[in-house]
């Protein structure tokens, strides 16, 4: 597998990946953007912010960076900046398929993504990514699964999989909304000739909606590498938005609001890379100092009250407007 690279790697930042979700195109929602990015969105703009970030984030020992088909443009930006470092090899890419763009360039479009995990879709996009990442692609995951996709039962669709992982592609899965636990557990069983389809999945877990947890645990106990996404819940865990235990407790360790929810995150023994959805090199540098979080007992129970039921969570993030 390709993450078997990460764990050669001694930089304690090897845990933490780069997500390009809000800088691949100009609306997302993550609350705080408008600050962040300003009022120049232009494809030009954001591919300069994209390729500062994964300078900056090489040069601190990141080493996994995820785009998807459904980013805008972020396959092209990675593409761009791996042709422009050819003496890079030791980077893992991840690139997802299942949702297709339809915003053209607008934050403000009716429709920013369309679902599709059919096999039609699945050959349309792998074209399409395989023209911007050819053979620098590690792993391919089905975005944002759910357990009423057919992505879990369609045998075409598996044996197609199957033929692209007989090839060397690692395959993978990413889950969403309030039965992320179900969607993994009936991931794991899916197989192809007796042998498992997927090596890895990609949850929503923070402090708000750790109901995946359990079964995140089994999925890394059955092999697969973890990929820990929205770990900062869409910014309600950053700066000015996050609630007040957070708060507290980052000021009594020195360090800002988003280090501690990460490393609170790095804690889980199942984590294998925490994703930083960072916006600007300075939210990265901070996401970057998660590693050095200390949380005894005693701040671990204050940040254990913010749980959130799941159903309420996710029609939160449902309500989020893109920005």
């Amino acid at each position: 597998m390709p993450f078997a690279r990460l764990a050669t790697a001694t930089t304690p930042t090897r845990r933490i990946g780069l997500g390009l979700a809000a800088v691949g195109r100009p609306g997302y929602i993550n609350l705080g953007r408008g600050e962040d990015l300003g009022e120049n969105r232009g494809v030009e703009a954001l591919r300069a912010r994209t390729h500062a970030l994964l300078d900056a984030a090489y040069a601190q020992g990141v080493r996994y960076v995820d785009a998807a088909r459904s980013y805008g443009r972020s396959e092209e930006f990675l593409a761009d900046w791996l042709a422009a470092h050819p003496g890079i090899d030791d980077v893992v890419i991840g690139s997802k398929w299942g949702y297709t763009y339809t915003a053209g360039w607008s934050a403000d479009a009716e429709t920013h993504e369309v679902k599709d995990h059919s096999t039609a879709a699945y050959d349309r996009q792998r074209a399409e990514t395989d023209a911007l990442l050819g053979d620098r692609l590690d792993l391919y995951q089905i975005h944002s699964v759910t357990p009423d996709s057919p992505a879990l039962t369609d045998k075409d669709l598996h044996a197609r999989l199957a033929e692209a992982a007989a090839r060397g592609l690692t395959l993978g899965f990413s889950t969403s909304g309030p039965a992320q636990a179900d969607t993994i557990r009936a991931a794991l069983a899916v197989t192809v000739g007796g042998e498992p389809l997927f090596r890895t999945v990609q949850s929503t877990y923070n402090l708000l909606e750790t109901s995946a947890g359990p079964a995140l645990a089994e999925a890394h106990d059955a092999g697969l590498t973890v990929i820990v996404k929205e770990g900062m819940a869409n910014g309600r865990l950053a700066g000015p938005h996050a609630p007040d235990a957070l708060k507290a407790v980052a000021a009594a360790t020195g360090l800002g609001c988003d280090a501690v929810a990460l490393g609170w995150i790095l804690r889980r023994p199942w984590a294998g890379v925490v994703l930083s959805g960072a916006a600007t090199v300075p939210q990265l540098l901070s996401n970057l100092r998660a590693p050095a979080v200390d949380l005894d007992p005693d701040r671990l129970a204050r940040l254990a009250v913010l749980r959130e039921e799941p159903h309420a969570y996710w029609e939160r993030r449902r309500q989020l407007p893109w920005h």
